[in-house]
């Protein structure tokens, strides 16, 4: 166990990709689908042995508040906060840079999404470490790259630069100098990024000393350093949460920070990795029959095929010939679309009664 080592997981999100399932009060981290737990209890599950719970933040929002306590009823009460209004990722990393900091400036700090798949825990941990051991040898900035399986358009990417020794042995995984963050790609440069061979998938999970990314945001944010301030004086936390965080700035971390550091450091991903972003990404976790039609649960069918299908009521789902599309049932919403529309299904949720989304 590292000590001086803390971690923040980033549980927020809107629930909007995986509707019907997903609402805006239980979004994608807080499903079971891919396993028996929820995606946000297997990314705590990963810092076992690594990081202690009582270093660990969850970072949530008010409309899952009540969700994620009820679901982590024995983690510590306090390492659980709510954002009172969505910020983006700039301001929900300061805030958890604020109570680290308050905490133990020295310390060496995590940020991970709570909405991944990784399987290989011993792969994953041996490349934090990795990535730990050089925040701290060279005080960067650094990121996780994961090696792209496919010219994945809706990923970001990272450009690798020189490869970077550290001291003694023991480092496990290849590290690099970041040249530049590429925003999502159209498929056609997606393609060059994985022709090229040196750009890897943002996965946004990332590991610095804590007095190095406060040093950046004075540099490049200082109307968030001056909240990271006021977060740490004495006594002060609750009411600078309160009226102070809904006015800070709408922008990511990613371009309020990582694009203007100036040492930043990339480790390469040994673990298996995947951000189930949609129901076409779920299909490869369910089963398929002979027509390649993907479900989680027994289904008929006959002269169907290429269908995803998720059957979280208690009806029965027998398809007739029909292709290419996705239905999800659940008690109260029944969601049938083409599979290459799934993107556009966050602009469906829009349209729906409150009580739906």
């Amino acid at each position: 166990m590292i000590n001086s080592l803390y971690a923040l997981i980033l549980a927020g999100g809107s629930g909007e990709r995986f509707w019907p399932l997903s609402r805006r009060s239980k979004p994608k981290q807080l499903l079971r689908f891919v396993s028996d737990k929820t995606l946000l209890e297997d990314t705590i599950d990963r810092l076992d042995g690594l990081v202690p719970k009582e270093h660990i933040l969850i970072l949530t929002n008010v409309d899952q508040e009540a969700a994620v306590r009820e679901l982590l009823a024995d983690f510590p009460e306090e390492n659980i906060v709510a954002e009172p209004a969505k910020r983006d990722t700039a301001a929900a990393i300061a805030l958890a840079a604020g109570w680290v900091a308050k905490r133990d400036h020295q310390a060496t700090m995590l940020v991970l999404p709570a909405d991944h798949t990784i399987k290989d825990r011993m792969a994953f941990q041996e490349t934090l470490q990795t990535a730990v051991r050089a925040a701290e040898e060279t005080g960067a900035m650094v990121t996780i790259g994961v090696k792209p399986t496919w010219a994945c358009p809706g990923f970001g990417y990272i450009e690798q630069g020189v490869a970077v020794s550290l001291k003694g042995a023991g480092a496990k995984n290849p590290l690099f100098r970041v040249v530049r963050f590429r925003e999502k790609p159209n498929a056609e440069l997606a393609d060059s990024f994985v022709r090229d061979g040196n750009f890897r998938w943002n996965a946004g999970m990332f590991v610095w000393p804590v007095s190095t990314v406060l040093s950046e945001f004075n540099r490049h944010a200082p109307e968030l350093a001056n909240f990271i301030s006021q977060l740490r004086a004495p006594n002060n936390w609750d009411a600078t949460l309160r009226d102070r965080f809904q006015n800070l700035p709408r922008i990511s971390f990613d371009y309020a920070i990582m694009e203007k550091a100036d040492r930043v450091l990339m480790v390469e991903a040994s673990f298996d990795w995947d951000d189930v972003g949609g129901w076409r990404s779920l299909a490869a976790y369910l089963e398929k029959d002979e027509k390649s039609n993907a479900a989680n649960g027994d289904v008929t069918t006959l002269n169907a095929s290429n269908n995803i299908v998720f059957n979280a009521g208690s009806s029965k789902i027998a398809l007739l010939g029909v292709h290419n599309l996705i239905i999800v049932q659940t008690a109260d919403a029944l969601l049938v679309c083409h599979r290459h529309d799934a993107e556009n299904i966050k602009n469906l949720v829009g349209k729906l009664p409150p009580e739906l989304q």
